[in-house]
């Protein structure tokens, strides 16, 4: 069988959460970077993968699959004792809710191209985009913090195992810090992310450890 591709990128949140899922289960792959910077995601190449012109993009088992939320089910789906969703009906709810939270209403906001874009319309600079990222990373991450504080949690984001909503957690943590947001009313969140580094599936996914595209 061919041996799995990820299209991604190291600083891409939706890429890093695949990278985590791919190593947590196992599943051996070849990895090929799009350089955003570069608007390598506009190419003709990328947009025959994926008609958003966005990655990540997953080659795999005769297909090519895009969404990071849709391809970790997918993979949860297919690959033999995944653990990403949980077994019963109401703690995927759970862990799908957690995640959308991030993945739907935080990460959109925070697109550098959405954000671009509404900087220039405000006539803005860089100052105005930090605090762009900062007011809604803030607002996102203080209501994920209080889903989390619901008692249902356990080491990770729904009991003593990683799942799909810490696959979501690790990587806008990331971002948070790196646009200076103050974590320090979220500690619930940051205990879970540090538990989470501590695996070598997520420490192997980080960006620090893939690094930039090679010029």
């Amino acid at each position: 069988m061919t041996r799995p591709v990820l299209f991604d990128y190291w600083r891409s949140s939706a890429s890093y959460r695949v990278r985590i899922a791919l190593n947590l289960l196992g599943v051996a792959h070849d990895t090929v970077a799009v350089d955003l910077l570069k608007g390598a995601q506009r190419d003709a190449d990328n947009r025959a993968r994926n008609p958003q012109g966005l990655v990540p993009s997953l080659e795999i088992d005769g297909s090519v699959l895009t969404q990071s939320l849709a391809i970790i089910e997918y993979l949860h789906e297919t690959r033999e004792g995944s653990a990403l969703l949980p077994a019963t009906a109401f703690e995927r709810q759970r862990v799908r809710a957690i995640s959308h939270a991030i993945a739907m209403e935080i990460h959109p906001v925070c697109n550098l191209n959405v954000v671009a874009h509404a900087v220039k319309l405000m006539g803005g600079g860089d100052a105005e985009k930090i605090d762009w990222m900062q007011t809604f990373i803030t607002k996102g991450l203080t209501a994920v913090e209080q889903m989390l504080s619901d008692g249902k949690a356990g080491t990770f984001c729904h009991g003593n195992a990683p799942t799909m909503a810490d696959l979501c957690l690790v990587p806008q943590l990331y971002n948070a810090r790196r646009w200076g947001v103050d974590l320090t009313a979220m500690p619930r969140m940051v205990e879970i992310d540090a538990a989470c580094n501590q695996i070598e599936a997520f420490a192997a996914a980080h960006p620090d450890r893939i690094g930039p595209p090679a010029d």
